[in-house]
């Protein structure tokens, strides 16, 4: 049983090192634990996406093993990375970094807040107050910035892209955006947000997924424009729950497309396709597979936050299906504790 007040100590499962990873070319993400296994899990299916001389499979192979020895270091170099940023940097738009603000939030995310936290509230209550995009597949949507304040940050963050620090990409499929928690706005701006705001809505959005009990998260920024990221595959998230905010600017396409959910495999159909609003955030269960259209023209920049519940990932980690394998991490980690908090609801997670 946890400690009162003692510090959380977060973690990552293993198998951060060894699955799901990406390789854009061929489309595919890959459990790798060694040549043999590469050829015997995957070599029809590599041969039927074009690798299919020894020149294709040797360059696999050594993309594959720098990614892992990049993954066992990141951590640390994340670490160092934010350290340096805290030091050496120096913002265009500063009041982005104070805490959290409700001038801030779209006055229909603060009556929604105020409703999730009212005596009474329920589901059928809060869905009044929210875009229901798809009812079956539970994907909502509402207003969650101001414009300006969208605004603002996007200066900031075209700033920072400007500047000479260093910078750590936001996972292995977008090569461009920024980390929130090295740019110092993971406290101000994105735990605010998931403790005051998010957890109370998700908490009645979705009580089966964790949404109550939501600890942690990864909040990063992605960047779409010609020459740069201008897709994403279909995918999930790393994480129980995602809120995906269109921070702007002016871009055609790119709209985000959601299939089924990756544990519960159904019959073929047709993508749900949503279209980007700025300042509005889409809603959606973590294991959602879902991507992103190729982008038309100008530039998409979008807020994504993983939000992860310890007491859910704690039992079976999402990306391995299996019971994690811990190993101590820097920051939130990968959302995994040693020890589950002494307050976990049982009958939620049955």
């Amino acid at each position: 049983m946890a400690t009162a007040g003692a510090p959380r100590r977060f973690c990552r499962c293993a198998c951060f090192c060894s699955e799901n990873l990406y390789v854009a070319r061929y489309g595919l993400h890959l459990r790798f634990r060694g040549e043999e296994q590469l050829r015997r899990d995957y070599g029809p299916i590599l041969r039927s996406r074009g690798c299919v001389s020894t020149k294709d499979f040797q360059e696999l192979l050594a993309e594959l093993e720098q990614e892992v020895e990049r993954r066992q270091r990141l951590g640390q170099e994340s670490a160092a990375r934010k350290a340096l940023i805290a030091s050496s940097y120096h913002p265009a738009r500063p009041e982005v970094y104070n805490s959290l603000q409700d001038a801030a939030l779209a006055p229909e995310f603060l009556a929604v807040a105020q409703y999730t936290t009212s005596p009474g509230a329920d589901l059928q209550g809060l869905l009044q107050r929210l875009e229901t995009v798809s009812e079956e597949k539970r994907i909502y949507r509402v207003p969650v910035f101001t414009a300006p304040f969208c605004q603002a940050l996007l200066e900031e963050l075209d700033h920072f892209e400007q500047s000479d620090m260093p910078k750590g990409r936001p996972n292995t499929m977008n090569n461009y955006g920024v980390l929130l928690y090295e740019l110092g706005l993971d406290k101000p701006l994105v735990t605010p947000l998931r403790e005051r705001f998010l957890q109370p809505l998700m908490a009645l959005l979705y009580p089966d997924c964790g949404g109550g009990q939501l600890d942690s998260h990864r909040a990063f920024v992605v960047k779409y424009a010609p020459g740069q990221d201008r897709e994403l595959g279909c995918h999930y998230d790393n994480a129980e729950l995602t809120l995906n905010v269109a921070l702007g600017k002016a871009f055609t396409g790119g709209a985000l497309y959601f299939g089924g959910f990756f544990q519960a495999p159904a019959a073929q159909t047709e993508p749900l396709e949503v279209e980007h609003v700025v300042g509005q955030g889409v809603l959606h269960r973590g294991g959602q597979l879902h991507g992103a259209r190729p982008l038309g023209t100008g530039e998409r920049w979008n807020l994504v936050i993983w939000l992860r519940a310890s007491a859910v990932r704690n039992r079976l980690c999402p990306m391995c299906c299996r019971e994690p394998d811990l190993v101590d991490d820097e920051g939130f980690g990968d959302g995994f504790t040693r020890e589950e908090p002494a307050t976990v609801d049982v009958c939620a997670l049955t």
